[in-house]
């Protein structure tokens, strides 16, 4: 089967992601660390889809300060994800382009008690995205969409400042409406903590 450039963009970005993480050293286990995940951060995030659908994102997440839950011999704290995407595709006229502002409240597990450098995530949130996402291949029915992702991560750094994440996003109305063709991307993520 031939690679289509969306999932030529995937392999590229899986390969980076994997390359990265291969070469970083494991983190120490430090109490300063644990706290990034209670601070903010700034992201950039590329995704690839099927039909040659791409996605560019800049966000910020928000913690839930203060949040915690020990949960399967780790630890689970939750943040606020609001993100700004442009999402591109062929059209009947050309490339069409669709802004999509979302917002979706996050859950965040991480082993070893919270020490680990890894971690796993997920949430469920929404999306708005004008002009309605129509492309040759599908038509939304609906601007207003939900937003479901799961992740996996790896945090590095003295502080634990950098974060990459691997992430698989679904995006459709939740069948209010017909036709509800919903979109999958597969992500990478680089955030930066402050």
């Amino acid at each position: 089967m031939p690679l289509t450039p969306s999932t030529a963009l995937a392999h590229r970005a899986l390969a980076a992601c994997l390359l990265m993480l291969a070469a970083q050293t494991p983190v120490q286990a430090q109490p300063a660390a644990l706290a990034q995940d209670e601070s903010s951060s700034l992201y950039l995030q590329a995704g690839a889809a099927r039909e040659d659908t791409q996605a560019l994102t800049i966000g910020a997440t928000l913690p839930w300060n203060g949040w915690q839950k020990e949960w399967w011999g780790g630890q689970v704290r939750g943040h606020w994800d609001f993100y700004a995407s442009q999402w591109s595709a062929d059209g009947a006229a050309g490339r069409m382009h669709s802004t999509v502002l979302g917002v979706s409240p996050t859950l965040r597990w991480r082993p070893n008690t919270g020490h680990s450098a890894w971690f796993l995530e997920g949430g469920l949130g929404a999306n708005y995205g004008k002009p309605r996402f129509v492309t040759l291949h599908k038509a939304f029915s609906t601007r207003f969409n939900f937003a479901s992702h799961v992740a996996v991560g790896y945090s590095h750094g003295a502080q634990r400042e950098h974060e990459w994440q691997l992430r698989i996003q679904h995006s459709s109305n939740g069948g209010f409406k017909k036709p509800n063709p919903g979109q999958n991307f597969l992500q990478l993520r680089y955030a930066r903590h402050f």
